[in-house]
């Protein structure tokens, strides 16, 4: 018997990606699921899934830049299943392209507001059930450009970055109270996200190697793993570390290497726009 087994989770951007495929991970681990995301045509198919399978799912159609439709959220979860256990704090979109050319509102506030603040607003409407229960755990999605900020990434990075730190302190804060906080941070990944992130031609010229990427499978497994061993962070794929760590410790090659390699392209970019 799986140790999740009837654990209660709640997935933010259940509709499509990773959310969708976490949610019939954890049915398949027989939790019972609420999923929420905007689209409820969508929730509604992922529900009809985990019934076909025999699980146990709740759609419910929330906004998280809304915060009174984030705290309906929660309020429905714990009418409907008594508590709350587990936190995939998984909605998020991007739009990547030249700082100079993102949209104001569309893309430079819509993003801070659904990746991060989305994020810190759910994170706080769950944590006084569990609180009160005296256990849970709060998984965020961050991404390796949360530690690693490439060109094209300036607002997405800004957002992902934010959440790690509000991860750690989280962490820090809820500890002492039964409640556990991880953040996850995945690659590239094969999934509806791909389509939404604009047509820049300097962000399709360069692609992360076929074996480097992640499916949405693959990331769903990660999710379940960390919740039955929660640990602070977990990064995906695990090669992706050692970039990590030369962007940390050598920085100024790295700096030199993305600038040489995006400048190009930007320069070309400018000339139409200006």
């Amino acid at each position: 018997m799986s140790i999740l087994k009837d654990k209660v989770v709640i997935i933010t951007g259940a509709s499509s990606g990773f959310g969708a495929a976490a949610a019939k991970k954890f049915a398949q681990e027989g939790c019972k699921i609420i999923l929420a995301a905007r689209r409820i045509d969508r929730l509604e198919d992922v529900a009809n899934q985990i019934y076909a399978r025999g699980g146990d799912a709740l759609p419910v159609a929330v906004d998280v830049t809304q915060p009174a439709q984030i705290e309906a959220l929660v309020k429905a979860a714990v009418n409907h299943y008594g508590r709350i256990d587990i936190l995939f704090n998984n909605a998020g979109f991007g739009r990547l392209d030249w700082f100079e050319i993102l949209d104001p509102i569309k893309d430079i506030q819509a993003q801070i507001t659904v990746d991060l603040l989305g994020v810190i607003w759910t994170a706080r409407a769950v944590l006084p059930q569990m609180y009160k229960q005296g256990n849970g755990h709060i998984i965020n999605m961050s991404s390796l450009v949360g530690w690693a900020a490439p060109p094209l990434y300036t607002v997405y990075s800004a957002a992902k970055f934010g959440v790690r730190g509000f991860t750690e302190a989280l962490r820090r804060e809820a500890a002492p109270f039964g409640v556990k906080v991880s953040a996850i941070y995945p690659g590239s990944a094969a999934t509806e996200f791909q389509t939404h992130i604009g047509g820049n031609k300097a962000k399709k010229r360069f692609k992360i190697p076929t074996w480097l990427s992640l499916s949405a499978d693959d990331v769903a497994r990660a999710v379940v793993h960390l919740a039955k061993r929660p640990r602070r962070s977990l990064i995906l794929p695990w090669m992706m570390m050692f970039s990590l760590i030369a962007n940390s410790h050598l920085a100024g090659l790295s700096d030199l290497v993305q600038t040489r390699a995006f400048a190009p392209y930007h320069q070309e970019d400018m000339k139409k726009t200006f």
